[in-house]
């Protein structure tokens, strides 16, 4: 899997109909509050047209795209950390996720209420921070408790991860996120056991109408300016349009899209997005018997992800042999890769690249 997300923002601001949109996993969407009680959780293929040209090169019986998973989680209301519409269960839902996809309406419909009254993106924006940030409050005040006991007791480093904690609890208590912020890798461990919600990136989606699909309107500038005083990303998406865009055949999707002026669709661009967020690369295997995708933080060394494809592949790394895949077009097929001298072979201190097509040596 690439990455999974949990997908938060108020009621009827228009989750479920993206999220039916973007996993067509066929989500209920109603005009009210709570409409989705339990996650509803769908899986999409991540688009890449190099993994479809390895396909062809390779003429590969197997094709294995990377994935992403969508958690759609129901609206959060004001108090929800205090269990207001259904609480905390909502909250816990999108602890285990990598990232939070923050869904805000900037689109006036009057057929569709709106919890609040009106549309305000700065105004939702804050309630569900506010909520996330309480939630977490309460996080590090149950994990204080179990830290000062662990101070009495003498535990060698729990001093320490008491002070850290406690600076914890200091800015969430001025409401303030924890993400963006420098940790040693002792701190980000002790986060890490906690899985709090605002330590999670965010990607901002203004939900717009398809009139105003490719406009900065007021309120998507006003979602726009938020993201970028907190460094995090956003992207406007019409849930109406993406809706309309998988209700069609395959084969004419591009055509409808370029009729509205898009160069592909949301759900394209909000993968790409999450990739940028996560700072997420992709590498490739290839070769009759399967071509496949995987994904890998930046940085990741060639043992680390040869792990990815097998645990013993890392355990009992030799080498790697390594092609690029721009070389690979540009000479159409392996064979002239090694016959211009450009395979390379790279070993255990090999930093993989994006679009990277490795062939690992190992022993078992």
């Amino acid at each position: 899997m690439g990455f999974n997300c949990g997908i938060v923002g108020l009621p009827n601001v228009g989750k479920s109909t993206l999220f039916n949109a973007l996993t067509a996993a066929g989500a209920a969407v109603a005009n009210y509050p709570f409409c989705t009680i339990e996650p509803n959780v769908g899986v999409v293929e991540v688009p890449d047209d190099r993994l479809d040209r390895l396909v062809e090169i390779f003429k590969s019986k197997r094709v294995v795209p990377t994935t992403v998973e969508f958690v759609d989680i129901a609206g959060l209301v004001k108090g929800a950390s205090q269990g207001e519409g259904l609480g905390n269960k909502f909250l816990s839902h999108i602890r285990n996720v990598d990232a939070i996809v923050h869904i805000v309406r900037c689109f006036e419909n009057p057929d569709v209420v709106h919890v609040s009254g009106s549309v305000d993106p700065a105004r939702d924006i804050e309630i569900i921070e506010t909520e996330l940030i309480l939630a977490d409050l309460e996080t590090v005040e149950r994990r204080l408790l179990s830290v000062e006991k662990r101070v009495k007791s003498g535990e060698a480093k729990a001093a320490e991860e008491h002070g850290f904690t406690q600076r914890l609890h200091a800015a969430l208590a001025k409401g303030e996120p924890i993400r963006g912020k420098p940790y040693t890798p002792e701190q980000m461990r002790w986060l890490h056991e906690m899985h709090l919600l605002t330590d999670k990136p965010v990607l901002y989606v203004a939900n717009v109408s398809e009139a105003d699909l490719g406009q900065e309107t007021v309120h998507v500038e006003q979602v726009r300016k938020i993201a970028e005083r907190e460094g995090a990303r956003v992207i406007a998406i019409s849930g109406q349009v993406e809706a309309e865009v998988v209700a069609l055949p395959k084969e004419e999707r591009a055509a409808f899209l370029k009729e509205l002026g898009l160069a592909e669709s949301g759900l394209d661009r909000l993968i790409q997005a999450g990739y940028q967020l996560l700072e997420l690369i992709t590498f490739f295997t290839a070769g009759e018997p399967e071509s496949r995708a995987w994904t890998v933080p930046q940085g990741t060394k060639a043992p680390q992800a040869a792990g990815k494809v097998h645990s013993d592949m890392e355990k009992g790394f030799i080498r790697a042999e390594v092609m690029a895949y721009s070389d690979l077009i540009a000479c159409g097929n392996a064979a002239s890769v090694r016959e211009r001298g450009l395979l390379r072979v790279e070993g255990r201190d090999y930093t993989v690249r994006d679009g990277d097509i490795l062939h690992f040596r190992f022993q078992v």
